[in-house]
C-alpha cells in the first residue's frame, strides 16, 4: 500500500513540473512572437501643395544659321562656345562663280551708262532742234524713245548688280542674333547645304522649360506662377522661375498641355539639355494632421463608384495601442511624394508606427524599441 501511495506522489509531482515547465514556455514564446517596432507621435502641421513636372532645360532663343550658297566652306570664324554678337562673321562660302557674275554686271553697267551718256546729247540737241522747229515730230519721238530705252537698261543693269552684290554678300555668312555658338555642324572644307544649318546661336541669359501638364492640373496653374526648379547637377539647389506660356488647346491624343517655364540665368549654370524637376506651389493645408508617406501602407482595389467599377487607391497606418498594432485606414485630402494630409483616421498625440509597419496585421503583439522621436 505504502509503495503505491509512492508511486502516486512521484506522478503528481512529476505532472506539475511538466505543466510549470509548459506554463514557462508559452510566456517565453509570446515574448519572443512580439514584433519590434519605432513609434513617433502624430502631430499636426502645415502642408505645402506643390505639382511635380520633368522636362529639359532648353535656352530661351535658339537660332539655326543657314548659309544661301550650296559651295564649299573656306573658313569659320566661330567655334562652339564663342560669344557673337548681331552681325559678326560666321563663316567665310567659296563664291568663284557669283564673283564672275558681279564682274559682268559692272561692266553691264558701265556699258549701260556709256550709251546713255550718249544719248543723253543726242536728245538735248533733239529738243533744241525741236524747239526750232527745226526737226519734224517724228524724228524728235525715236529719239526720245531710244533715248528713255537706254536710261531703262540703265536701272536694269544696276538692279542686276545690287542683286549679284547681295548674292556676293551672302558668301560671309553672319549672326542674325547675339549670343552663343551652340552647336557647329561642318567643319572648313565641307559643302555647304543650304537644307542643314551651319550653326546654332543661343541666348543663355535665361532659359526655359516646356512640360506637359494634365487637363486636371490646368485649372490651377496659371501664367504668372513661381515654381521651384531642381536640377540634378545641382544637388541641394533651388532655382526660381515662373509660368510665361500655358499652351490654349490640348493635345487630343494625351489630353495635356503644354506650358512653358522661364528662368533667370545670369551666371549661365543652366544649360541646355540639363534635367529638371519643376515644384509648382498651388496652396497651403494649415495645421492639418500630417502623416509620412513612408509610414503608410498603399493599396489598390476595385470598386463600385456611381455604379461604376473604378480602381481605388487606399491607405492604411498602424497605431501603437496596449503593445498591440491598430490598423487604420485614412481619410486622406492630400498626397505628394513625402506626405500626405489627413482628415480622419488617426488623431493628433496617437502613436504612429513608423518602422515595422510592413511585418504587422491588425491586432498583432509589438514590442516598441524606440519611441519618442519626431516623424521626419
Amino acid at each position: 500500500m505504502r509503495k503505491a501511495l509512492t508511486i502516486l506522489t512521484a506522478i503528481a509531482i512529476t505532472a506539475l513540473l511538466f505543466s510549470g515547465c509548459d506554463k514557462s514556455g508559452s510566456s517565453d514564446d509570446q515574448k519572443d512572437e512580439s514584433i519590434p517596432v519605432r513609434v513617433a507621435p502624430v502631430k499636426l502641421s502645415n502642408v505645402i501643395q506643390t505639382l511635380i513636372y520633368d522636362g529639359d532645360i532648353k535656352a530661351e532663343f535658339e537660332v539655326k544659321v543657314f548659309s544661301k550658297i550650296p559651295d564649299r566652306i573656306e573658313k569659320f570664324f566661330v567655334d562652339e562656345g564663342d560669344k557673337v554678337q548681331k552681325g559678326n562673321p560666321i563663316a567665310k562660302i567659296t563664291a568663284t562663280t557669283i564673283e564672275q557674275g558681279v564682274h559682268q554686271a559692272e561692266a553691264g553697267l558701265v556699258s549701260a551708262k556709256v550709251q546713255e551718256s550718249n544719248l543723253l546729247l543726242e536728245f538735248d540737241r533733239a529738243r533744241r532742234l525741236n524747239r526750232e522747229n527745226a526737226m519734224s515730230m517724228q524724228q524728235y519721238d525715236a529719239i526720245k524713245t531710244q533715248y528713255e530705252a537706254v536710261k531703262a537698261q540703265v536701272q536694269q543693269a544696276e538692279a542686276a548688280l545690287k542683286s549679284v552684290k547681295s548674292q556676293l554678300n551672302d558668301a560671309t555668312v553672319t549672326a542674325p542674333i547675339s549670343g552663343i555658338i551652340g552647336s557647329r555642324f561642318y567643319e572648313a572644307g565641307d559643302m555647304a547645304n543650304p537644307a542643314i544649318p551651319l550653326v546654332t546661336i543661343v541666348q543663355m541669359n535665361r532659359v526655359k522649360i516646356i512640360f506637359e501638364a494634365t487637363e486636371e492640373d490646368l485649372g490651377i496653374l496659371s501664367v504668372g506662377q513661381k515654381v521651384d526648379v531642381v536640377i540634378t547637377s545641382y544637388t541641394g539647389e533651388k532655382f526660381s522661375g515662373k509660368i510665361t506660356k500655358i499652351s490654349p488647346v490640348l493635345d487630343p491624343l494625351t489630353r495635356m498641355a503644354k506650358v512653358e517655364v522661364i528662368i533667370n540665368n545670369p551666371d549661365r549654370k543652366l544649360k541646355p539639355g540639363m534635367y529638371a524637376h519643376i515644384e509648382v506651389i498651388t496652396g497651403v493645408l494649415e495645421n492639418v494632421i500630417v502623416v509620412p508617406r513612408y509610414t503608410v501602407i498603399e493599396s489598390t482595389t476595385m470598386e463600385k463608384v456611381h455604379g461604376e467599377d473604378r480602381v481605388v487607391k487606399n491607405y492604411y497606418i498602424f497605431i501603437a495601442d496596449s503593445n498591440k498594432a491598430q490598423r487604420r485606414k485614412l481619410n486622406v485630402i492630400y498626397v505628394n511624394h513625402q506626405n500626405l494630409a489627413v482628415s480622419s483616421g488617426v488623431k493628433a498625440g496617437e502613436q504612429l508606427i513608423t518602422m515595422g509597419q510592413n511585418y504587422l496585421r491588425d491586432g498583432a503583439a509589438i514590442r516598441i524599441s524606440q519611441e519618442g522621436g519626431d516623424i521626419k
